[in-house]
């Protein structure tokens, strides 16, 4: 695989501070049932690292201390973590509200019959990464298959009531682009979404979230194979809005891995760009429980133009609505 850092680390993107902490994603581990072109984490069923129960321990007492509200659960596959329903209940418990991250055919696996009932039961917002309502697009970019197994998951979830209109279960949608091209109109996209899967499938969800691919791991080592990098970086940067800045994800969240070090956001996890603490080259997430991040200077490379480019991308979906 190629690395992309070196390509990165020169930038020119304007420096940014952090506000006042509102969520904390957490990498529950690697370890995928789908492997991906477009993923930036280079998941897939062959990855081992995955949280410990003492790690997820540390999650919780930070969750207690800060009183941080939001717990934004991410893998890999995070359902696969043996840790990751003692995650949510306890999360649950000390009053934050859970979104999963879920790749929807991981509901189908051996062993998971149960994980739909289980988030509904704990009203866990489900997060799902569907890249297109076209059965070919989707197959193309996650393998055969993958489209068919997500409508399955797709409508279990909406038998629980995930989705439908009036429900508090919430059922979001991701798309990411198919290529290296900007996602188009996040809300024009939508309709169309419910449009076609509804018309052909029954298929109800909440909202619509586009994402820009990210330079990044698989998808960056795919661009450098291609030849493709510079152009879709000269794409990004030419692309950036100033005005998106001050929505940027990173700025109210913190991205903790595996091991439980930190860092500004999920992507700076994968280039292994730690949180910019002066005097420390890796931090933990112990380092910070009972600390006020607020005003800390974030970590920032070539890549960061994928999250102000046009409309905006963010883990939220796009920063300004066209």
């Amino acid at each position: 695989m190629h690395a992309t850092l070196p390509l990165l680390a020169d930038t020119d993107f304007p420096s940014i501070s952090r506000l006042k902490l509102e969520t904390l994603q957490v990498n529950l581990g690697y370890r995928c049932n789908q492997s991906c072109v477009h993923c930036h984490v280079n998941a897939g069923p062959n990855r081992a690292e995955m949280m410990t129960r003492a790690t997820v321990g540390v999650v919780l007492e930070f969750l207690a201390a800060s009183g941080v509200k939001a717990i934004d659960v991410t893998g890999g596959a995070p359902e696969l973590n043996p840790h990751f329903r003692e995650l949510v209940t306890s999360a649950r418990r000390l009053g934050a509200h859970v979104m999963d991250r879920c790749n929807l055919t991981v509901l189908n696996e051996p062993g998971q019959e149960d994980l739909a009932e289980f988030l509904a039961a704990n009203s866990v917002e489900i997060v799902a990464s569907l890249p297109c309502y076209l059965e070919d697009n989707v197959d193309r970019q996650r393998g055969k298959g993958v489209f068919t197994g997500s409508i399955v998951g797709l409508k279990r979830l909406n038998a629980l009531g995930y989705g439908k209109s009036g429900s508090p279960l919430e059922l979001s949608l991701v798309y990411n682009p198919q290529g290296a091209s900007l996602p188009p109109a996040q809300p024009a996209l939508e309709e169309a979404y419910r449009a076609h899967l509804g018309a052909n499938f029954g298929v109800e969800f909440t909202r619509l979230y586009t994402l820009a691919n990210m330079p990044i791991q698989r998808f960056g080592s795919t661009l450098v194979s291609k030849g493709q990098f510079h152009s879709y970086m000269q794409l990004l940067r030419s692309s950036h809005r100033d005005e998106n800045i001050g929505a940027v994800m990173c700025r109210t969240l913190l991205s903790v891995d595996w091991q439980g070090n930190v860092f500004d956001c999920d992507f700076n996890q994968m280039l292994g760009i730690p949180l910019a603490v002066p005097g420390r080259r890796r931090v933990k997430l112990t380092d910070l429980i009972g600390r006020d991040l607020a005003g800390n200077p974030i970590a920032v490379a070539d890549h960061c133009y994928g999250c102000t480019a046009g409309q905006g991308s963010s883990c939220g979906g796009a920063l300004a609505r066209e």
